[in-house]
């Protein structure tokens, strides 16, 4: 049985006792640092959850997908209920470490008391995009690691037959998802569904095995990549016909959550996950949206004075959005431009960070399998351990909704200085655990991310005053963002009334702001996370130039705010604080 939201059963209870005490029986040694025992038993609770996590730390490649029936997920509720418990009971001072842990096993503990596996999809994003960005990043060096591959491939029927049982229960029981975030997650199953396995990309590993490898062995490993890739593609199909067939005729009506069972109080959840200790309601957030909408509107109605446009705010988006000029021809020309810009970008980072990561990224187009409903760019991360750089995917589908004028914003965000920068960074770090590395704020990353923009405008990357109005319109892309989302998932809206704020107000493309709202129908909360971020940031940036004076040095706030990795908001509070006071204490008294 599943954690309901009405509280816990007795059996979890029972679960959660027999954990507690479990995990306070350790020997007398390790009584005078508690917390390592239970960052060890965190570490092991992962390894129970992530088959990828159990790989890495055995040295060996994943072999299957996790588990994510009913029954699993009761009992890894428990265990998390149990270790916050255990990290919550320590009498100590609140650290770093106990802050994250807290909220990563309140996600798990939330994810089981909502059932949030009854929607096992956002939109772009969900187990059907699993196994085609797994392959993207397999690459088979020996025998252990293509049958490793293949057994991944062959647990492909298993989890999604797990996830589908899982939809049948959101038919059950009413929580249901919207028929526009289920059709970007459809299209991308029939995208998967070949004649010929050979085709799919999930096969692909299978293609650039060493050259020094026993033919023998490769042919059996390629042999057997085809079948158990057909086998990948069968659970395709048969989750496809069970879409059509069963889930499709019953989804919701709203477009947010708020008509569903629950569904206000799941948003209220989401919305402190997201944010990340932030401290702001539903309400507020829709207020500071419509704020921060009327200032940057104000910024852009300058742009177009500066340029003495003739005509309105309107028309002048009209231009930004059919004017040829403003859209690359070709895939290849938007992607050069897009790797222009990033060596631009590249070339700014020693001016305002005193620490760069070791490891670089690469740029590349979004997979042709995903890329109709995905958004324009996104990071995938890398990683330091295995050697792997990151990647900043650029969409090249639908050229003419892909403006240029966004690039240097767009770039900013998700190469550097944003997400490759902060996340290797964190992942590069010496002496934390993995969790530490890995940990990701919503509001800290993706705030992270939106300041990395704000850097760009500052950098003087966004030359002409179409890429300046460009970055204000991805800034005031964000800030309809807090007002869609809590309009859609607190205020029930409809589609049409989260869209116009987008329509009005910016100049993304048609496209864009169709599939930007489908996303945040289908994934409450994580939309509001950008600009709460980028706003404390800044906010605390201000408060150091403020105390610092001339003293004030943009290159080691920058290594501050990302010395410890991605951190709640609350704690980034507490951490720049105590760098301020720090920096004020090392300074030399003035001459009498």
């Amino acid at each position: 049985m599943v954690l309901s939201t009405h509280g816990e059963l007795w059996s979890d209870k029972l679960k959660r006792f027999l954990w507690v005490a479990a995990l306070f029986l350790i020997a007398p040694a390790a009584i005078a640092d508690p917390m390592d025992d239970l960052i060890a038993e965190y570490e092991a609770y992962v390894r129970n959850v992530s088959p990828s996590e159990a790989a890495r730390d055995a040295g060996t490649a994943p072999a299957s997908w996790g588990d994510v029936t009913p029954e699993a997920i009761t009992e890894r509720a428990a265990r998390a209920l149990a270790l916050r418990d255990a990290i919550e009971a320590l009498e100590t001072d609140r650290t770093t470490d106990q802050a994250i842990l807290e909220r990563l096993l309140t996600v798990d503990i939330d994810d089981a008391r909502f059932d949030a596996a009854r929607i096992p999809f956002t939109g772009d994003w969900g187990f059907q995009a699993e196994p085609i960005f797994a392959a993207m990043q397999t690459s088979i060096t020996n025998e252990e690691e293509g049958l490793a591959w293949i057994g991944r491939l062959n647990d492909v029927p298993r989890y999604f037959a797990e996830n589908v049982e899982n939809m049948r229960r959101g038919v059950a029981t009413g929580w249901m998802a919207h028929a526009d975030p289920l059709k970007v997650s459809t299209d991308q199953i029939r995208e998967q569904i070949f004649n010929d396995p050979a085709e799919s990309g999930l096969y692909a590993p299978f293609l650039s095995l060493p050259e020094d490898m026993d033919p023998a062995v490769a042919e059996r490993l390629k042999t057997d990549g085809l079948t158990a890739a057909a086998n990948a593609i069968q659970a395709y199909r048969d989750t496809l016909a069970f879409i059509e067939a069963d889930y499709a005729p019953h989804t919701r009506a709203g477009a947010g959550i708020t008509d569903l069972p629950g569904g206000k109080e799941v948003y209220a959840a989401a919305i402190e996950q997201h944010t990340a200790g932030a401290g702001y309601s539903p309400e507020e957030i829709h207020e500071l949206g419509l704020r921060e909408v009327a200032r940057i509107r104000g910024e852009m109605e300058q742009i177009l004075e500066e340029i003495h446009f003739e005509g309105s705010f309107k028309d002048f988006l009209a231009f930004l959005r059919t004017d040829p000029a403003f859209y690359a021809k070709t895939p290849d020309e938007l992607m050069d431009r897009a790797k222009a810009v990033a060596a631009k970008l590249d070339a700014i980072l020693p001016t305002y960070f005193g620490k760069l990561p070791k490891h670089g990224y690469n740029v590349e187009p979004v997979p042709a399998a995903i890329a109709a409903g995905y958004t324009s760019g996104r990071y995938v991360e890398g990683d330091p351990e295995e050697d792997r750089s990151g990647t900043y995917l650029v969409n090249t589908y639908a050229l003419d909704q892909r403006p240029l004028y966004e690039l240097p914003a767009l770039s900013a965000h998700e190469a550097v200085p944003g997400h490759h920068l902060q996340i290797m960074l964190a992942m590069e770090m010496e002496g934390q655990p993995r969790f530490r590395q890995q940990y990701y704020a919503t509001a800290f990353g993706e705030g992270w991310g939106l300041y990395a923009e704000h850097l760009a405008m500052e950098a003087g990357l966004n030359e002409t005053p179409y890429e300046r109005f460009g970055g204000l319109s991805m800034e005031m892309w964000r800030a309809c963002r807090l007002v869609a989302d809590t309009g859609l998932h607190w205020y029930g809206w409809t589609r049409e009334q989260a869209e116009a704020c987008f329509n009005d107000n910016s100049a993304l493309a048609p496209l864009n702001i169709q599939n930007e709202v489908t996303r945040y129908m289908g994934w409450p909360g994580q939309a509001t996370a950008y600009k709460i971020g980028e706003l404390k940031i800044l906010d605390l940036r201000h408060q150091a130039e403020a105390a610092l004076g001339d003293r004030f040095d943009i290159r080691a706030f920058h290594d501050a705010v990302l010395s410890q990795g991605g951190v709640p908001m609350d704690v980034l509070d507490t951490q720049i604080h105590d760098w301020i006071a720090a920096q004020t204490a090392e300074a030399p008294e003035p001459a009498p």
